[in-house]
């Protein structure tokens, strides 16, 4: 019996005369996190029937409703960012497409503007930064609530591609960095 309180007394004096390196609990104050969330933010297509049947040459104009980049915590926390474009013409018709940011009082914030060829032609991919120096301001991404796009043809209403299953496709998505601490 004598051995085991020995050795209760051994083990008890090792652990309390270990060396323990002082905690730094502050070290929580000095932590950055800043993920990069990507999503999608608008998709249409249209196919070429749909442009020969229109009258004039806007044959699409479209405003969403878009409060994703102004709810409150994404506005507060935005660091910076990029939104892509993905423009696909498989019809035989010259396009023009303007796409535009708008506030809440429908005033336009930002633009962007595609020409497109006739097919056959590569997709067109254009990326535009957004709170780094040598992008756009973020306020505009901050104040956004609407998106709204506008299709022109400026080709006849008539003709139609070889291509199987002409269409205009378009696509956006955006990549941001968050602040969450």
């Amino acid at each position: 019996m004598k051995k085991i309180h020995y050795l209760f007394l051994i083990l008890f004096l090792s652990i309390t005369s270990s060396c323990v390196e002082e905690q730094n609990f502050d070290q929580f104050n000095d932590l950055d996190i800043i993920p990069t969330v990507e999503a999608s933010i608008l998709y249409v297509e249209s196919p070429e029937s749909v442009i020969n049947d229109a009258t004039g040459a806007v044959w699409y104009i479209q405003t969403f409703n878009f409060d994703a980049f102004n709810e409150q915590f994404f506005a507060d926390n935005v660091q910076d960012g990029a939104i892509t474009y993905e423009l696909e013409n498989t019809t035989s018709k010259p396009l023009e497409i303007l796409f535009e940011y708008l506030d809440d009082g429908g005033n336009v914030l930002d633009t962007e503007f595609f020409s497109l060829d006739p097919a056959p032609t590569a997709v067109l991919r254009r990326e535009t930064a957004y709170g780094t120096p040598t992008g756009r301001s973020l306020d505009i991404i901050r104040n956004t609530s609407q998106v709204r796009v506008n299709a022109r043809n400026l080709g006849d209403n008539n003709s139609v591609s070889s291509l199987p299953d002409p269409m205009i496709i378009f696509r956006s998505s955006g990549k941001f960095r968050l602040r969450l601490k």
